[in-house]
């Protein structure tokens, strides 16, 4: 009798056991197929990742005073990349529309305007000369058109070659002067001559400065004071307003030719004139013809002019120190 208690006990303990490894297996395989349908599940919850958007480059011109953005280049819209050599034509064109202006707009290109003496011997600031490197510009653009990024104008700013503390020294010697003569009685043709004159009057030229008549006297209108009087047109004798102020642009060439300068531009009348020898006349017209050069003796001068009746007088002047520094280098 104990010993089938002992059997049955043995049994029933079996039987537990058996139980228990059942509900364990039973958990295990629950445990392993969550494991293998999770990740399909986590598969259909998540959208599929977009395709990340690549931003297009982008290109800003910058104006290096104002910081302001002048232009903004995408250059992959205008076929930077399917055809680099119109893409440069492109660029060129464009750079030299900034630099020297249209018909609506002006351009950074500027030539320099001259200071001059007033009448108590102070300096009245012109302005300097400014260039725009249109090749350099173009090269910037180019780089910057794989990258992106901004690109400042290469500006090139050239003040006028003098000392200002030399300025009152410089009319101390005459190193050049040339006269020419007019009837005071034509009385438009006497003013214009005044007026042109006048503007020419006291102006600094200094070292490597470029001067321009039509920049330092400005339009010859009536705005400006200037009357009608004889003009040579295109070999016609003709009335205009301003007519004169060749005579004054002559009478100054005449002067600065005895001093060696070098001429950017120059022109003749259409007609000999007979207030300077032939071949020796300089016509200008402002929007036009211009008589410009450049001071290439080595010191700077200033410009005097004597206006008289009937008589004008150009005279090149400087300071004792530089008229020796002239000689010693010639």
């Amino acid at each position: 009798m104990a010993m089938r208690k002992w059997v049955m006990t043995i049994l029933v303990i079996g039987s537990l056991i058996g139980l228990s490894g059942c509900a364990e297996k039973t958990t295990k395989e629950k445990t392993q197929e969550e494991k293998i349908t999770d990740p399909q599940k986590e598969s259909i919850q998540k959208p599929p990742k977009e395709p990340q958007k690549v931003e297009p480059i982008v290109v800003n011109v910058v104006d290096p005073d104002t910081k302001l953005i002048l232009k903004t280049f995408l250059p992959i819209d205008l076929g930077f990349e399917t055809d680099p050599e119109n893409y440069k034509k492109e660029l060129e064109k464009w750079a030299k529309e900034l630099a020297r202006g249209t018909e609506t707009a002006t351009g950074y290109d500027q030539r320099m305007v001259l200071d001059k003496l007033d009448e108590n011997g102070q300096i009245i600031k012109g302005k300097p000369q400014i260039i725009l490197d249109e090749a350099v510009l173009v090269e910037r653009l180019m780089t910057a058109s794989s990258k992106g990024g901004d690109v400042e104008l290469p500006l090139e700013v050239t003040d006028s070659g003098y000392n200002p503390e030399d300025a009152a020294h410089l009319s101390e010697v005459v190193l050049a002067s040339f006269t020419t003569y007019f009837s005071s009685g034509v009385v438009g043709r006497s003013k214009n001559i005044e007026l042109s004159a006048k503007a020419i009057d006291q102006i600094i030229v200094g070292t490597k400065d470029i001067f321009s008549f039509n920049t330092t006297v400005g339009p010859s209108d009536t705005e400006h004071g200037y009357q009608p009087a004889k003009e040579i047109v295109n070999k016609q004798l003709v009335d205009g307003i301003g007519g004169g102020i060749c005579q004054t642009s002559s009478t100054l060439f005449n002067a600065v030719d005895q001093v060696g300068v070098r001429y950017v531009e120059k022109h003749h009348h259409s007609l000999s004139v007979g207030y300077v020898p032939a071949g020796r006349d300089a016509t200008v017209s402002y929007g036009g013809p211009d008589f410009r050069f450049q001071n290439t003796i080595g010191v700077p001068f200033i410009i005097k002019t004597i206006y008289g009746k009937g008589k004008l007088t150009v005279e090149v002047r400087t300071s004792a120190t530089y008229q020796s520094l002239i000689a010693k280098g010639n």
